[in-house]
């Protein structure tokens, strides 16, 4: 039976090795420290979408400095991809 997409059975993944296949939507607010911002607790979301709302949420109704929508691909190492920001959000997010 084939995995669910953005899982990975463990008899699909020998030895350990890391897992490249798993996507994460992930919405985060950030807030002003002094004149630093820092970064709020990241919220796993379940598609894209729900991502940009939530982070919209954080930063509209919520009243965080800014927030940030992105999808992590790959654990433990992965590649992010921002898919929206909102108010004052660090230019090195991606890095």
């Amino acid at each position: 039976m084939p995995a669910p997409a953005g899982w990975c059975w463990l008899s699909e993944n020998p030895g350990g090795t890391p897992i490249s296949e798993i996507t994460q939507f992930i919405a985060m607010p950030f807030d002003f420290a002094g004149h630093d911002l820092t970064p709020g607790e990241p919220i796993k979301c379940a598609s894209p979408a729900a991502a940009i709302e939530r982070a919209q949420g954080f930063w509209r109704t919520l009243g965080h400095a800014g927030a940030v929508a992105f999808v992590r691909v790959g654990y433990p190492e992965g590649r992010i991809t921002v898919l929206r920001t909102f108010g004052s959000v660090p230019e090195d997010f991606e890095a």
